[in-house]
């Protein structure tokens, strides 16, 4: 057997490394919020008035696909694309070039307000679908 299974020393107490550790994460959660909230999106080196690319923190396929779908709706974006650049990375790079009409600045934003639009509309139909759920249910109990 080596010799590390057979040792005689003694156990150490952990009762203060797992405050230890809490009081450390608090801390270190503390100092890098205000950071991550300040780079959440990215503008990606190479971008023109009329083409960017950008860069998603801690977004995925969700976001993406519902993006590019509410920007290439509009009709003043020539091109919308999105990846993900690598499958462990929480990041999602976002491609919007437009005609000379506008921006792509503007076109993220106009677009990142109809996915905000479209989320509203789909709570309050499932909110009203479910009050009205409830109240059937409630009439059933009652019979």
């Amino acid at each position: 057997m080596p010799a590390s299974v057979h040792s005689q020393d003694q156990d150490q107490s952990m009762l203060d490394a797992t405050a230890a550790a809490h009081q450390e994460q608090q801390q270190f959660e503390q100092e890098d919020t205000p950071e991550m909230e300040e780079k959440r999106i990215l503008v990606l080196p190479g971008a023109t008035e009329t083409a960017a690319s950008f860069q998603f923190e801690g977004e995925g396929h969700t976001l993406g696909n519902a993006l590019r779908y509410a920007i290439m709706k509009n009709p003043q974006v020539e091109f919308c694309g999105y990846t993900i650049p690598h499958p462990s990375e929480t990041k999602m790079n976002l491609r919007i070039q437009t005609y000379d009409t506008t921006n792509a600045v503007e076109a993220l934003e106009k677009g990142l307000n109809t996915v905000m639009d479209l989320c509203d509309v789909v709570t309050d139909k499932f909110t009203a679908s479910r009050d009205a759920f409830n109240a059937s249910e409630a009439d059933k109990m009652k019979a």
